[in-house]
């Protein structure tokens, strides 16, 4: 069994999968959002669209952080954290405007103040703001936020947004077919929109990155942040602290801060994109919960995806797979481990969308391509060898 399994956690999330079995898919199957008519509105051109996300156990890492140098403004990144890993699953059915969001924060109140809630809502806003700016309206409707100490032990930040889209501009995956290349688009660097570096790591995976990475000093003084029926095996068993640095291009930066580095949002990129080449766009996924694997789910038929030339690793997925040891299969199955969008697509647009890419300061390449097969399956090349699932 994987560290992930034995954490109580699941990059597939297969219990899931078997709860939801018996409710409706919606319109399109292999989306990768859930769509419905447009009950809001009457009109059989548009859909309807909900869908609810968070930050995850990424939260423990912003209180581990705050609690040990006393800085709230780490908690503006768990906001942008929730909203991005709703806003960058409905970019991936081309919904990029005009989006509603309402907020669901639980907290246990011994252990967050005020000033912690003051700090996600207003980081909230401040990330509508920006993306204002780029031609992204979010519109903040509010949202609940719960006391509920006898449930969380910290803080989960969540969130559900919402919108109402054209059925001929959605991207359904349906079109995905032998022969499309698939673009890829990397997680790490610096855009042209972000204030700093970006290790890549995103919103999936930080309970394994926490524990894989970080030291027992965090369980013996913060023993609200893990599960205590978990093995003494499986806590804290990495090397590091919070304050240690790591050297990523030619700078030492701490790796408190590339563990909680905000989710990037590819909006301002894909909204480009989707304006552009819509008719060339097959497919778009979001490689979030499943990492390298999430693609499989949402074939419309038996394909075969080969990833044969994929990034770099980026340190911090680098960091971890030393601490915990974990074979390159999970790794790629639990983390994006350089790119967390990409595109299914001819090869000409594909080298237009790597040259609008680069416009972003975002780096794009071609990672693989779509090959005829009788069942749906998927292959990984580099110099780890071939991983096949």
């Amino acid at each position: 069994m994987s560290l992930y399994a034995q954490r109580g956690v699941s990059a597939q999330k297969e219990e899931v999968h078997a709860a939801i079995q018996k409710l409706d898919m919606g319109l399109y199957a292999n989306a990768f959002c859930k769509m419905y008519p447009d009950y809001l509105g009457g009109d059989e051109n548009f859909v309807n669209i909900s869908h609810a996300d968070g930050a995850g156990t990424k939260s423990i890492l912003a209180y581990l952080y705050w609690k040990e140098t006393g800085d709230a403004s780490i908690w503006k990144g768990i906001a942008q954290d929730a909203v991005a890993m709703n806003l960058d699953d409905l970019l991936c059915v081309g919904v990029y405007d005009n989006l509603l969001f309402s907020s669901t924060i639980d907290r246990n109140k011994s252990k967050i103040p005020g000033e912690i809630l003051e700090a996600v809502i207003n980081g909230t806003q401040d990330f509508f703001d920006e993306l204002k700016k780029v031609g992204v309206n979010i519109h903040y409707l509010g949202g609940e936020t719960a006391d509920v100490g006898d449930v969380v032990r910290t803080i989960a930040v969540n969130g559900t947004m919402t919108a109402r889209w054209p059925k001929n501009k959605l991207i359904t995956n349906d079109k995905i077919a032998e022969a499309d290349v698939i673009v890829g688009f990397a997680s790490s660097g610096q855009a042209s929109y972000e204030t700093g570096y970006n290790s890549g790591l995103g919103s999936n995976g930080l309970t394994s990155a926490r524990h894989d990475v970080l030291s027992k000093y965090y369980a013996e003084k913060y023993p609200e942040t893990f599960e205590a029926s978990l093995s003494d095996e499986v806590v804290y068993i990495g090397k590091n602290r919070m304050e240690d640095e790591l050297a990523v291009n030619g700078s030492q930066l701490t790796i408190g801060k590339l563990l909680l580095s905000p989710t990037r949002t590819y909006a301002p990129l894909l909204k480009v994109l989707l304006e552009q080449h819509f008719e060339a766009i097959n497919g778009v996924i979001h490689c979030s919960g499943g990492g390298q694997t999430k693609c499989m789910k949402y074939l419309p038929k038996p394909l075969k995806i080969v990833k044969d030339n994929l990034f770099d690793v980026p340190p911090i997925f680098q960091l971890i797979q030393e601490n915990s040891g974990a074979d390159y299969r999970e790794m790629y199955q639990v983390f994006n481990m350089g790119h967390r969008l990409e595109i299914f697509t001819n090869e000409a647009t594909a080298a237009a969308m790597i040259a609008t890419a680069k416009q972003f300061n975002i780096e794009a390449k071609i990672v693989g391509r779509v090959e005829a097969s009788d069942k749906k399956e998927l292959l990984l090349k580099g110099s780890f060898g071939e991983i096949s699932y």
